[in-house]
Parts: C-alpha cells; sequence; structure tokens
C-alpha cells in the first residue's frame, strides 16, 4: 500500500442531488489525505465541480441507472478495465446500479469495496417489483462488500431484518453538511411561504401536499415548490384543478437554495420513503422548523414537537392539520427553527461524518493490506 491510498468514488447519476453532494464533500474532504478519483456515468453537474477541483474524473457511458443485461455486462468489463487503469485500494460506491457494478468488479479485482445505501430500494413505500428486485440484489451484493454504510438507524435495521449483510458489515454514519453562516429567516411572518425542495418523481408526494392545501382554503399561506422532474407537469395541472394554483409557485431548479429558505417560514417535506434526507439538514441548518412525513430515517433528524412536525406519510387530513398548525403558530415555528439550528449543530456537521467514514478506511486498508 502506498503512502498515498488510491480510492476510486463510483456514482451513477452527475446530475443535482443529495447523493451527488455527498460525494462531492467526501472528494473535497479526503483529497488532502488519499489520492481521489471518480468514476461516473455522465456528464453534469457533479463533474463539473469534481473537475473544477482539480479531481481526475471517468466517464463510463455503459453505467446506467436502468437495469440493461447487456449493457449491465459492458459495464463490469469496463469498469475492471478503470481499476486495472488507476488501481486503487479501495472503492467506495452510490446508488443501486454504481453499487452493484463496482461490487462485482472490486471482488474480481480483488479491491474491497464500500457502499453506501442511501436509502434502500425495498422500503416501504417502494414499487413493490422493483423492491423485490432491490432485495435479492442486495442480498447478494452483501457478502461482496467490505462495508456497507446506512445513512440513517433506521436503514440498517432495515437491512438487518431483511438479512441483508450483519452487524460486522453493516454500519450508520449520518450525512454531515457544511455548516454556513446563516441569514436568520423571519419566522413570525404572517402570511407565511412555506418551502418544497424536492424532485418531482414517484418517491417524493408533493400531490398529497397539493391535496392537503385544498382542503384549507381559506389558511393564508403560500408554498414554493424547488426542483424537477417526471412528474412536474401532473402536479402543476393537479394544482389547476384543486383550485390552490394561486397559493403556490413552482420555481423549477435553483441554484439558490439557501437564500429562498432564508426567506421562507418553514420547510416540507412531503414524501413516500427516503434515506436520511439532506434537504432536511439544510432546512436545519438554516434555522427553518421543518414539517415532513414519519418515513424511516426523517425521526431521526426531525423531533416531533421540538425541531418540527412529522406526520404519517400519504395522509391528506393529517397534513392539513399540521399546516394549520404551523400557518397559525408564529412562536412555535420560532422554537422549532432554533431547536432545530442547535441539533444541527451538534450532530449533522461534516466533521463528524467524515471522521466516521475516515475510520470505515482506515480499519479496511490495514485489513486488507
Amino acid at each position: 500500500m502506498s503512502s498515498r491510498p488510491t480510492i476510486l468514488y463510483v456514482i451513477t447519476n452527475s446530475d443535482l442531488g443529495g447523493a451527488q453532494g455527498h460525494v462531492l464533500d467526501l472528494l473535497q474532504s479526503f483529497s488532502s489525505r488519499y489520492n481521489v478519483i471518480l468514476a461516473v456515468g455522465c456528464l453534469g453537474p457533479l463533474v463539473d465541480n469534481v473537475t473544477s477541483l482539480n479531481i481526475p474524473v471517468y466517464i463510463i457511458p455503459s453505467l446506467i441507472r436502468s437495469i440493461n443485461p447487456a449493457k449491465d455486462f459492458k459495464c463490469v468489463k469496463d469498469f475492471i478495465g478503470l481499476i486495472h487503469q488507476v488501481k486503487p485500494e479501495l472503492i467506495h460506491a452510490h446508488s443501486s446500479k454504481a453499487g452493484t457494478i463496482s461490487r462485482i468488479a472490486g471482488k474480481i479485482c480483488n479491491v474491497p469495496t464500500v457502499f453506501t445505501a442511501h436509502g434502500w430500494g425495498f422500503s416501504p413505500g417502494t414499487p413493490k417489483f422493483r423492491g423485490l428486485i432491490a432485495l435479492v440484489v442486495e442480498k447478494l451484493l452483501a457478502s461482496l462488500t467490505a462495508r456497507i454504510i446506512c445513512v440513517s438507524e433506521s436503514d440498517r435495521q432495515q437491512a438487518l431484518n431483511k438479512s441483508i449483510g450483519n452487524k460486522r458489515v453493516l454500519t450508520t454514519v449520518r450525512y454531515g453538511i457544511h455548516d454556513k453562516p446563516i441569514q436568520s429567516p423571519n419566522l413570525s411572518k404572517q402570511p407565511p411561504r412555506f418551502i418544497m425542495v424536492a424532485r418531482f418523481n414517484e418517491q417524493k408526494d408533493q400531490p398529497t401536499l397539493l391535496k392537503a392545501l385544498a382542503l384549507i382554503p381559506q389558511l393564508p399561506l403560500h408554498i414554493d415548490f424547488v426542483g424537477s422532474g417526471p412528474s412536474l407537469e401532473s402536479c402543476k395541472q393537479l394544482a389547476k384543478e384543486l383550485g390552490v394554483w394561486e397559493r403556490v409557485s413552482f420555481l423549477g431548479d435553483r441554484l439558490d437554495v439557501p437564500d429562498l429558505l432564508a426567506q421562507s417560514q418553514a420547510f416540507i417535506l412531503s414524501t413516500h420513503y427516503e434515506g436520511l434526507p439532506i434537504s432536511i439538514l439544510e432546512a436545519m441548518r438554516a434555522g427553518l422548523p421543518v414539517l415532513a412525513s414519519a418515513v424511516n430515517g426523517v425521526p431521526e433528524e426531525v423531533e416531533h414537537q421540538s425541531t418540527g412536525l412529522i406526520v404519517p406519510p400519504r395522509n391528506i387530513e393529517s397534513l392539513a392539520e399540521t399546516l394549520k398548525i404551523m400557518t397559525e403558530s408564529p412562536q412555535l415555528r420560532a422554537s422549532f427553527g432554533e431547536e432545530g439550528r442547535k441539533k444541527f449543530e451538534s450532530q449533522f456537521t461534516i466533521s463528524y461524518m467524515v471522521e466516521e467514514i475516515s475510520k470505515i478506511y482506515k480499519d479496511i486498508l490495514m485489513s486488507h493490506n
């Protein structure tokens, strides 16, 4: 093992997202300790950011999200070629497809692989058939993995309950993000503006939020939706059909999310399933109270009645009632926001996360040497 081992990070997509931001943070944090390299399936914002740091990036076009046996077989071959070229001592994979390809190729090349599960593909709320495939794949791949990092204790317990890996292989390291000087939001402003930052896809649940808003027509609040995705147009149509079009704004993808959070009075995440949403951590960092669906790792971030309010997923009436409470009580919003900021500072900073992952790297590199 050289004095500066090489770590190869792998992720399928290069778009804007929590997993991509996490990989960027790891590359930045570990570039002073290791030779770090990124492999990704396509160009995009992540590649742009990593390239600007003078970190080597390799594009593997055969690395695609959808299941395609011919391309997946080629991808394993392509990845084996990359391993022979860059000679990593350790591979750290992110996202399901990258995790699959990396672990197979890593085993063939005798390179240990760490896999971070950014939420499981078989979590409650995921499509059943896809969930079944994900469960079978993860059971098979666990034996090829040096360590599986779960981003929430909820995910770790799920894996243990499904007999994926064991207590030695599975470990919990919650996300941490960079702290930023906050522009304290005016949480007492009435009428309030609430904000939801999330992709428009089958995982997130903007429709339930729109329907809940329709149940409280006299309530003076406005909701900003930030993000894009395949279900954006259908959500816009639903807002018109429900008669809430004037009470919402669809802002698309934005690069000024911290500024938008600072102008808001509460953060909302209506969702079907999650790992540990980074969007909630960003809201807590900004000092915002959080209203979110009680799924997976969300209750590990949001303490009900302390840093925010959590509601059962897909429950329109419960969400409407909670929106009403948040709207009518600026004092409650202020209290939740203050406590959320404190919890972020004590549990979710990037330094703690990096040190926990550093211990994992050192342990694997020493045992594999």
